[in-house]
């Protein structure tokens, strides 16, 4: 199976929502508000310096995604690429979209001058996921996120 990589585009904004509200919904028993994620989804494709998509296709059908965000590092002098919003489509898990999409993401951070690293944060019970991310040569037992949303 060949799994193309590429950056998402404002065309592809109801593909990556659509996506969001699968993770919500398997990740945290979540529905989110359709109006709400289309918007964020749409305002992040507008603005790069908010963050980017990057979309994983087989046969030319969207298959999974990972977003990257930005978190300066004023320790490392650089910018901390966060993966967020990693959806792959159930008849495609465990087949190696995740690890092209990283593998991807990866190579773009390692070619940014101001890229210091990469991070994600994962459910404490997604043992799956956790698996995944070891596999590619992540490490997980330095923080733990805290959070106050609102």
């Amino acid at each position: 199976m060949e799994i193309d990589i590429r950056e998402a585009t404002s065309e592809d904004a109801a593909t990556i929502a659509a996506f969001n509200q699968g993770i919500a919904r398997e990740t945290e028993g979540k529905e989110l508000d359709e109006t709400t994620i289309l918007a964020g989804v749409s305002r992040l494709l507008a603005d790069p310096s908010r963050g980017r998509y990057w979309l994983a296709e087989v046969d030319g059908r969207v298959v999974g995604q990972t977003m990257v965000t930005y978190e300066w590092s004023d320790w490392r002098n650089g910018n901390v690429w966060w993966i967020q919003s990693v959806y792959v489509a159930s008849d495609y898990r465990r087949q190696g979209v995740f690890s092209a999409l990283y593998r991807a993401v990866e190579a773009l951070a390692e070619e940014d001058a101001d890229a210091c690293g990469i991070r994600l944060y994962v459910e404490k019970q997604n043992d799956a996921a956790q698996a995944t991310y070891r596999k590619l040569g992540m490490q997980g037992d330095t923080y733990l996120v805290m959070e106050s949303m609102f």
